[in-house]
């Protein structure tokens, strides 16, 4: 697919994930990239997509658009997190289906497994159960679009790919603790403690739980080489294949940024699903991806640009 020649429409194209997908297709030679923002374009107004797809005249749509969060926020707003998610992929995908648009890449989530699937997760799993309770309405409303994507390249040969990230993280990530991932959340307390000399930190669950965590420029070079390779119907996943506990991530994070204090795990709070593990086999075979970063030096190179963000923030600062 020669990049130069189609235009290539980015949903959420300002945000974390978008905004590192955005400069790897610049990278890969796209040249012509819109990238819509929420104050021109709600995505979730039916009217506010046709004029998108009427002012852009996309061959490629590449849907990232969403709201996210952790454990906290999946609890404090599942009906929100439900709502949005849903009716911005389903009218995203049938709007760029009557307005003819060659291709469009769905971006799912692995939070959309079941909560038991077995370690590694495969795709063929996805449907073998209900997702973990405490973010499942984001999760569902997510994998609806993987059944819509399947129904519209059935109904009407429409070309839908649907790719599973992992969780994601690196420089420009969410720091907020209302609404954080893990690996933003743990950096922020943990610099936090170290600069008001706080002798503890305290994190939800017993650390037990195992994660898998892909860097957010792996991300974005795994969406465009599918963007670019797969025209496929099958979901794939995306990570690295490798998983770590929260307590060992939690130690690895304090031991990076300097915080030498106690960690004091809160087992009133939830634990969140036991464990996250992709078969990233597929991804491999289809369109060639295999990620590059290693755990330990993408979160060195998250804290380094939080804190340089953080600097730079400072009114007066250089």
């Amino acid at each position: 697919m020669a990049g130069q020649k189609n235009r290539v429409v980015v949903t959420g194209g300002a945000g974390f994930l978008g905004s590192a997908v955005v400069q790897k297709l610049r990278e890969h030679e796209f040249k012509d990239i819109v990238v819509p923002r929420s104050k021109e374009y709600d995505l979730r107004e039916q009217r506010a997509i046709v004029r998108l797809y009427e002012e852009t005249q996309p061959q490629i749509v590449i849907h990232l658009a969403a709201v996210v969060g952790g454990i906290g926020a999946n609890q404090a707003n599942p009906g929100s997190f439900f709502y949005d998610n849903a009716i911005m992929g389903i009218q995203m995908m049938e709007y760029a289906r009557r307005f003819a648009v060659e291709k469009f890449v769905a971006i799912g989530t692995v939070c959309a497994y079941p909560k038991f699937a077995t370690v590694p997760f495969r795709e063929d799993d996805l449907w073998n159960g209900y997702p973990e309770e405490t973010n499942a309405p984001y999760g569902l409303a997510k994998k609806m679009m993987l059944v819509q994507a399947q129904a519209y390249r059935a109904q009407y040969d429409f070309n839908v790919i649907y790719l599973l990230p992992v969780n994601l993280y690196g420089p420009g990530d969410n720091f907020d603790l209302n609404t954080s991932h893990v690996i933003p959340a743990l950096v922020r307390k943990c610099i936090d403690a170290r600069e008001n000399n706080e002798r503890e930190i305290t994190l939800w669950g017993d650390g037990s739980p195992t994660r898998e965590f892909l860097y957010v420029d792996d991300a974005a070079n795994a969406i465009v080489l599918a963007t670019e390779r797969y025209n496929g119907g099958e979901p794939v996943n995306l990570g690295t294949g490798k998983e770590i506990s929260i307590r060992e991530l939690a130690q690895m994070i304090a031991e990076e940024v300097g915080f030498s204090g106690d960690i004091i795990w809160d087992k009133n709070k939830p634990n969140g699903q036991p464990r996250r593990c992709l078969d990233t086999t597929r991804a491999k075979q289809l369109f060639g991806f295999e990620a590059q970063h290693r755990l330990r030096d993408g979160i060195a190179q998250t804290v380094r640009s939080y804190l340089h963000d953080r600097m730079r923030a400072v009114p007066g600062a250089a």
